[in-house]
């Protein structure tokens, strides 16, 4: 393609560290003025097997240009199991597995089969191609951090995460894209391996993938913001961190997101489009309770033998009693609402015995839900909500999940360790060492959720629901919902 038309109306995406596809999900949403998509995925890369599925069938959705197949909301919907997709739109599944790829980007083997599609795809689109994702954040964690450091013998030098992103430099320098999209954790800010700053040498080596200086980095929203009237040619490291609340999303999610454009396309941009793509933070916030109500009511499940409604109220009663006869850290005004919200808990156990701990109705959301944000999650051919199923909880944290989050709804913020009562103290080591004092964290109603992670199965006590009578940790639809991940994504 001549490299004159590079600015076209149609771009072919390249998705690195694709997980489950929320990214490029992004992008082919997309409807140009004349109703035409620009963004089409042509590309990606994942190791995970599970997120690899997920992203594989959404690959496969993205092929049914005028809406997904009524197949597919049979199957949603609960009235038939999935079907094999393979067998009834062969030629459509084969387009998406060969855009989906189930790779671990770093290795020789997948560099040697990367290389041969990225060639094709610069034969084919030119300049006229994008690159999104982002290298695994472990390393860069602050949280990640905190481990390796107790890890013996744990040298960060040599941890091959930190260098994942050269993976990233060589596909760009390759592909050389009209745009890219890198986003990190914000641990990147501040991460150095051997005294020396990570993200400089990030911010170095996009600029320079292509040689000197050839891409001009763009932060969404510096510091200086949009209403500066200037655009900002030379921004800070924390121009590039994006919180994502102040953009009216129900989720505090803070990320390192650096736009690359290629310098001979930035160099002939006037000032006010350059403008144009600074966000605008709203002046109101999206909140948990925004997505979340209108969902139907779930009670949490028990682990071991029994989980009838019989052993559901036998603990919950249980845990009501442990908390009205332990002594709680509260100021007296909120002691007397936290001892009657408990008694009522235990009055309307009963009644929240008969939720089932998995419903797919109703399909609702809350009033206050901006119109673009619903729009984007409801989903009119849905009368159904899938993978919304509760887990398991101990006896035990039955008791804490019920204290905290009444603590929640009484205090208006979720308790510290310090602020458990000793009998409900749980066997960790770290529980008063004044790490991870946070260890039970319930969502609060009148907030953004804090960041949802990956690993929620294994971190339901960091995303409890903050309705007490149902005293369980958030589904994964409910956890896909402050994600904003459409209800028709599975």
């Amino acid at each position: 393609m001549d490299e004159s038309k590079r600015v076209g109306s149609s771009f072919a995406i390249v998705d690195l560290f694709a997980g489950p596809g929320g990214l490029a999900e992004g992008f082919s949403s997309v409807t140009a003025t004349d109703g035409s998509h620009p963004f089409r995925i042509a590309l990606s890369v994942e190791k995970d097997v599970a997120a690899h599925s997920t992203l594989l069938l959404r690959s496969f959705l993205r092929q049914f240009r005028s809406g997904f197949p009524d197949e597919y909301y049979a199957f949603l919907n609960g009235n038939t199991t999935e079907p094999n997709w393979g067998a009834l739109y062969p030629e459509k599944w084969q387009a998406a597995t060969r855009e989906a790829l189930l790779l671990e980007l770093g290795t020789p083997e997948t560099e040697r089969l990367l290389d041969s599609v990225l060639d094709d795809l610069r034969k084919t689109h030119g300049g006229n191609t994008i690159l999104i994702g982002g290298p695994p954040c472990q390393a860069y964690s602050v949280v990640g951090r905190s481990r390796n450091r107790g890890v013996a013998g744990y040298i960060a030098g040599d941890d091959p995460r930190h260098f994942l992103y050269k993976e990233y430099i060589r596909i760009l320098a390759q592909l050389r894209p009209a745009a890219f999209v890198m986003e990190n954790v914000k641990g990147i800010l501040s991460s150095s391996v051997e005294g020396a700053r990570i993200f400089e040498h990030v911010l170095d080596d996009l600029r320079s993938a292509d040689g000197h200086e050839s891409y001009r980095l763009l932060a969404l929203a510096p510091r200086r913001g949009w209403e500066s009237g200037t655009f900002p040619t030379h921004p800070a490291p924390s121009d590039f961190l994006i919180h994502s609340e102040d953009f009216a999303l129900p989720q505090a999610r803070h990320r390192v997101i650096i736009i690359g454009i290629r310098r001979d396309i930035f160099d002939t941009l006037p000032e006010d489009a350059r403008l144009a793509s600074l966000l605008k933070p709203r002046q109101t916030t999206t909140n948990v309770e925004d997505v979340l109500d209108g969902m139907p009511k779930l009670r949490s499940g028990l682990s071991g033998k029994d989980d009838s409604p019989r052993a559901w109220i036998s603990a919950i009663e249980q845990a009501v009693d442990t908390l009205l006869l332990s002594r709680t850290r509260l100021q007296p005004e909120h002691e007397t609402l936290f001892r009657k919200r408990a008694c009522q808990c235990a009055d309307t156990s009963l009644t929240a015995s008969t939720w089932p701990r998995q419903a797919m109705h109703p399909v609702g959301i809350g009033s206050r839900c901006p119109g673009d944000l619903r729009s984007w999650l409801l989903d009119p051919r849905l009368n159904a909500l899938v993978n919304n199923e509760t887990r398991a909880h101990m006896p035990s944290d039955l008791a804490r999940y019920l204290f905290a989050a009444i603590h929640a709804e009484v205090t208006g913020g979720s308790p510290k360790a310090a602020d458990f009562p000793k009998s409900l103290a749980p066997q960790h080591r770290n529980w008063t060492s004044g790490k991870f004092v946070d260890r039970f964290r319930v969502q609060l109603r009148g907030q953004p959720s804090t960041t949802v992670t990956s690993h929620i199965a294994k971190d339901g006590h960091y995303f409890i629901h903050p309705d007490p009578e149902q005293c369980r940790s958030l589904t994964v639809r409910e956890a896909a919902r402050l994600q904003t991940f459409p209800d028709n994504y599975f």
